[in-house]
């Protein structure tokens, strides 16, 4: 198996990112923090986190991978007031819960969205209903362009099935990370900060992260590489680890997130969080591999996204930027 020091930068992410973090004056990662954390992480047990869960609808696996393809297609900015909000088997659930839940409800209902033909049609009324609850889930049309994006792709050059594409990369992550976000342009999450390329791919590494817990490790979701993967630049992860003190922000950006104003995607406060929290992730990854302590960046990132579901009231609001990428 590859490791990182085999390959530190297979993606070209951390690499095409740490510009970003060494000359941006609004973020910055505390090193005493992140060994601190590290500490608290291998003190305690710690068990990734499964993805067996009764919201994750399954099935025959050429199915299987064309449901994971479509929630991660839709996989992104949830933030908002009210709160969107789905009721699902007696339980509300908001965010990606909310998401996976309207999925496998559709899919029990008879809705056919691991059918390429019909994401490929697919109108917005159609997905409104399939996602209703209460409020109204952000970005609606860009959500309906995704699936049909997904739908058109699959038709054209696979069969109708995402299965292909990920026998296609030979077991490798990183391949179909680099494939997904070249075909599927609603996966491409790529940016310019000072007239530099920086490639964050927040989607479509989710995408093989969860295939791989799909399917635990197995068949189609079986790869060599998966170790590889930085972790997913979002919205919460970074609350987190301000919170944690890893991650600290100037007082104009600190006012900026406490008054919730929105930051415009690809705005400089923007990539800076964003590309911040990647190596912020690698420093606490290598840290606890000076303790003896081996666990992958998206293993990780589960970790803290997990945490980031309990936050105390007071902690930073998280930023608010409008996008398809997270």
């Amino acid at each position: 198996m590859l490791t990182r020091s085999d390959n530190p930068d297979p993606l070209g992410v951390l690499r095409s990112t740490l510009p970003v973090v060494e000359q941006a004056g609004s973020v910055r990662i505390d090193r005493e923090s992140v060994e601190q954390l590290a500490q608290r992480i291998a003190d305690r047990e710690f068990s990734p986190s499964e993805w067996e869960h009764d919201l994750h609808w399954s099935g025959e696996p050429q199915e299987t991978a064309n449901f994971i393809l479509v929630l991660d297609a839709l996989n992104f900015c949830f933030w908002g007031e009210p709160r969107w909000i789905v009721t699902f088997e007696g339980q509300r659930y908001n965010g990606y819960w909310a998401l996976a839940a309207a999925l496998t409800r559709a899919m029990r209902q008879g809705v056919p969205l691991t059918d390429a033909a019909y994401l490929a049609r697919i109108t917005e009324p159609q997905l409104a209903t399939i996602l209703a609850g209460e409020g109204t889930i952000p970005l609606l049309p860009e959500r309906v362009a995704n699936l049909r994006e997904v739908g058109r792709v699959l038709l054209a050059s696979h069969q109708g099935q995402f299965a292909r594409v990920i026998v296609d990369c030979h077991g490798s992550a990183i391949d179909l990370v680099r494939r997904v976000a070249a075909e599927f342009s609603s996966f491409n999450d790529v940016a310019t900060f000072a007239g530099q390329e920086v490639r964050f791919y927040k989607r479509a590494q989710i995408l093989a992260s969860d295939l791989a817990g799909a399917f635990d490790g197995q068949g189609l979701g079986h790869f060599h590489d998966l170790d590889q993967l930085t972790a997913f630049a979002d919205y919460k992860v970074p609350q987190v680890l301000h919170q944690l003190n890893v991650l600290r922000y100037d007082v104009t950006l600190t006012k900026t997130l406490s008054g919730r104003i929105e930051i415009p995607a690809g705005h400089p406060y923007e990539l800076e969080i964003r590309a911040a929290t990647l190596w912020a992730v690698e420093a606490l990854r290598q840290a606890l591999a000076r303790l003896g302590f081996q666990i992958s960046p998206y293993q990780l990132d589960w970790m803290l996204w997990q945490l980031g579901q309990e936050l105390p009231a007071e902690a930073l609001p998280y930023h608010r930027t409008r996008t398809i990428f997270y």
